[in-house]
């Protein structure tokens, strides 16, 4: 069914002029990486094209040679319309309320609503990236140096280098194949997955002072306030769920990040490879894999994590 899909995006893509391609809000590095592959492909075939994403580059990605070219709202006219990474329409924000389901969606997540017109979704590999590296060659694209370094950031990023559980040979492979267009691997590791600004690591430091752990669950919880005291710019939580991921003794890694709009974003990891995480993120309706999942929810702090806190620990008990 797959290779029938593809067949027919392949087609979409050689007829269309001008295309706008969107990612989720709070972008990771498979958001930015998908985004700029796909996009610099078209740009490279002679499409005009805008990449967007609605809030914007985190500076940690900005090394990415294309990323200045990503806007944060569409501003032209177009003939198709392009999601990667979305596991939902809802996540690529606001700004694209009024323009109905995209024509393609390319996505991993399990989780995913099937919400385009034509529907690309391989939960089997490791990140969308994976699924651009694979099949952008066979849409009559060229995966230049630029192009393969944001591709891999996508693979490096979602696989924490490597070392997720659904890490495949096949996606070193992928990792491998790209590294012959002239990438630097262990630079792009440096950049998207260790070095840290001074306010990031501030901000680490205020996560990892209120850590807990109860009943196989660790967690840790960043307020405004700590956000304001680091001097931190964004509204996530500066990857600090990937060094949770690494206490031992737990079942699922937690990280709770207040926003300003009385949301409450949750970030959850399984730390044990017979553990789902992605029906507690589903049941709060945000989505993801059963290694890394997330939600955004409504409410006040406080509120919100004893309920996610209640809610996780029942599902583990089915599990």
């Amino acid at each position: 069914m797959n290779n029938q899909v593809s067949g027919e995006i392949k087609q979409r893509l050689n007829d269309a002029t001008k295309a706008v391609i969107a990612s989720h809000v709070r972008p990771d590095g498979d958001a930015i990486g998908s985004l700029l592959g796909l996009g610099m492909a078209l740009q490279d075939a002679g499409k005009t094209v805008e990449m967007i994403l609605a809030d914007g580059v985190p500076s940690s990605f900005k090394f990415l040679e294309g990323s200045g070219l990503i806007k944060k709202e569409p501003t032209g006219g177009h003939d198709i319309f392009i999601t990667v990474d979305c596991a939902d329409f809802k996540r690529t924000g606001k700004v694209f309320e009024n323009f109905g389901p995209p024509d393609i969606n390319i996505d991993h997540h399990k989780t995913n609503e099937n919400f385009g017109k034509l529907n690309l979704i391989e939960a089997e590999e490791v990140a969308t990236a994976a699924i651009l590296t694979n099949r952008l060659p066979e849409w009559g694209f060229k995966i230049t140096k630029p192009i393969a370094a944001a591709l891999l950031t996508g693979i490096i990023t979602d696989t924490l280098g490597f070392r997720t559980s659904n890490i495949t040979p096949e996606a070193l492979r992928q990792a491998a194949t790209l590294m012959e267009s002239g990438v630097d691997l262990p630079e792009i590791y440096m950049q998207s997955l260790v070095r840290k600004s001074f306010p990031a690591a501030k901000y680490w430091g205020a996560g990892l002072s209120s850590l807990e752990s109860k009943n196989g669950i660790v967690w840790g919880t960043l307020t405004l306030d700590d956000r304001k005291a680091a001097g931190y710019g964004g509204n996530d939580d500066a990857d600090l769920i990937n060094m949770i991921s690494a206490i031992d003794g737990n079942k699922v890694g937690m990280v709770f990040v207040e926003q300003s709009n009385n949301h409450v974003k949750i970030s959850w990891r399984a730390l044990q490879p017979n553990i789902d995480v992605s029906p507690i993120a589903k049941h709060f309706k945000g989505g993801g894999h059963a290694a890394a999942a997330g939600a955004d929810i409504e409410g006040s702090l406080d509120v919100i994590q004893k309920e996610a806190l209640a809610k996780t620990r029942e599902i583990l008990d089915l599990q």
